[in-house]
């Protein structure tokens, strides 16, 4: 088995190779054992790179355990992953899920502060990071991109 240099070299190939095929799982291993290697050699923003994408990958593939291998190694080469998506419903945290679901139920700002125990500025907060990771302009939308879900 190559090691160090010479296994980053191989496995850059196999990522090429792997790119251009419809092996999309595969591409996500070799992206991650790429990473993998790359941060063994001290590679660390080159390894961050490819294991970001690896992790996206598996992701889409449904590939949990790689997800949270490449998750695992992507903290091991210096990154805080935060959410896994930036953007849509899926990005939203918890507290902002609630706070949007309550507003486009039609609650106030200073009724969503009340429900919640925080203060108006938070539920303020809570919701203009919901706007831009929805990609809508304000409370009028957000009933049609909320699911009817309890908060």
């Amino acid at each position: 088995m190559a090691k160090g240099n010479a296994a980053v070299a191989l496995l850059g190939e196999a990522v090429e190779v792997l790119a251009e095929s419809d092996a999309t799982l595969d591409h996500a291993r070799a992206l991650a054992d790429l990473g993998t290697a790359l941060c063994r050699t001290n590679r660390l923003a080159d390894a961050r790179h490819h294991l970001r994408h690896a992790a996206s990958s598996a992701e889409q593939c449904g590939a949990t355990s790689l997800v949270r291998h490449a998750r695992a190694e992507l903290v091991a080469a210096g990154a805080r992953p935060r959410s896994r998506a930036h953007f849509g419903i899926e990005s939203l945290t918890p507290t902002e899920r609630r706070v949007a679901t309550l507003a486009a139920r039609g609650l106030s700002n200073r009724e969503i502060s009340e429900h919640l125990f925080v203060v108006r500025r938070t539920v303020e907060l809570h919701l203009s990071s919901t706007y831009r990771k929805l990609g809508i302009r304000g409370r009028a939308d957000l009933p049609a991109r909320m699911p009817a879900d309890r908060p």
